[in-house]
């Protein structure tokens, strides 16, 4: 076990938002029963993070490994309702587990299922991330897990290493931590070769790194190394740094965290933060025109503002809450983001100050802002 602080991990303890993924392997022993040592153990070094005025998103695998023992299998099952059926017991003994230990530190958490469909679809994918940043404003542990009850095959994001990823590129963490059984990527699969060598560092992300990754890990998980370089690459390309890490490992957070080079370090692209916006909004279709006055020009290219209603003078199109428009003036799209109201909404509140928009409305207003900065980006 190498003790030393690498150099290029010393920014690590700085880190304010991090994602921690543990496997199903990791949260179970061999017969499918809960390892409730890990859990405590998980929950404690996350709620020691927190107190440090850290944010922790967690990603549990486990509903299905969890439940299928509660059914009567004596393994996890293949027939996909069997599986389903496994996940929705499972999930709520999982987070009744989660809950109970969070408490017991002082920490409240938020379970949050997801399904590809919600990191595809602007509108599901707007609420989605309007929900993990609120929990996370709030002070509760978002724990978020694949809602495998009902997902079929087609829609599965296929596994919580790739799940985990989206997550952490939805949220902009700054770090995912990717807990296995195993030490992390090695030069070949040390299962089969006795030579090969533990990779502390990845420092540029190259698709040649596939070629290493074996197959499936465990019988009781789905994601092998190969799910969790899948996984890398989308915090790399993200500007988030990865490192995965035996989770067996005593204090195995509180060491990473502290810079001690444990497992393989991923670290992230130097990505523009509106880059990272791009592929959710340029890769969706534009279903309207917003327009905007002078000083909202001025406030959204200068001062990095969000749409608020009072700038708008206008609009084209019929959309609704979730879509993708254009922020034009004068004939000049400064930008593109999501709206958080429909076109019919915003001819209510265009020109209203956000304290008048519940008289304007007739409702209270969800949301101050039309697009929040966060979902806007700047085409100029």
């Amino acid at each position: 076990m190498n003790s030393l602080k690498s150099d290029t991990r010393k920014g690590i303890s700085t880190k304010k938002r991090i994602v921690i993924k543990v496997g199903t392997s990791s949260l179970t022993y061999s017969n499918g029963k809960i390892n409730l040592r890990f859990m405590d153990h998980l929950a404690r070094q996350i709620s020691d993070l927190k107190n440090r005025g850290m944010q922790v998103i967690l990603v549990t695998s486990g509903a299905i490994g969890v439940g299928y023992p509660e059914l009567g299998f004596k393994e996890k099952p293949t027939y996909l309702p069997y599986k389903q059926a496994s996940a929705a017991v499972g999930q709520g003994l999982l987070l009744n587990i989660y809950e109970h230990l969070f408490r017991e530190y002082g920490h409240v958490v938020g379970q949050l299922l997801f399904t590809k469909g919600d990191a595809v679809n602007s509108k599901r994918y707007l609420h989605m991330r309007g929900t993990l940043l609120s929990l996370l404003e709030l002070g509760a542990v978002p724990i978020v897990n694949e809602n495998d009850a009902v997902t079929a095959d087609e829609i599965k994001i296929g596994d919580n290493d790739t799940l985990s990823a989206i997550v952490a590129s939805i949220a902009e963490a700054d770090l995912l931590i990717i807990l296995s059984d195993i030490d992390g990527l090695y030069t070949a699969d040390p299962r089969k070769n006795p030579e090969a060598e533990l990779i502390h560092e990845v420092p540029q992300f190259t698709r040649d790194i596939y070629q290493i990754a074996g197959g499936a890990g465990s019988s009781q998980g789905t994601g092998g190394m190969y799910t969790k370089i899948q996984a890398a690459e989308i915090c790399v390309r993200s500007g988030i740094d990865m490192i995965i890490a035996k989770s067996s490992l005593p204090e195995v957070i509180e060491r990473i965290m502290a810079g001690e080079e444990l497992g393989t370090f991923f670290k992230g692209e130097n990505v523009h933060p509106q880059l990272k916006k791009r592929d959710i909004i340029i890769g969706t279709a534009v279903k309207g025109k917003v327009f905007v006055d002078l000083g909202c020009r001025n406030a959204i290219l200068k001062n990095g503002s969000s749409l608020l209603p009072v700038g708008i003078t206008g609009i084209e199109g019929h959309f609704t809450e979730g879509d993708t428009v254009s922020v034009i003036y004068e004939n000049e799209e400064l930008a593109r983001g999501i709206t958080h109201y429909s076109s019919d909404d915003i001819e209510m509140i265009k020109g209203h100050h956000t304290k008048n928009l519940k008289s304007a409305l007739g409702f209270e207003p969800p949301y101050d802002t039309v697009i929040h900065r966060d979902n806007l980006l700047v085409m100029k």
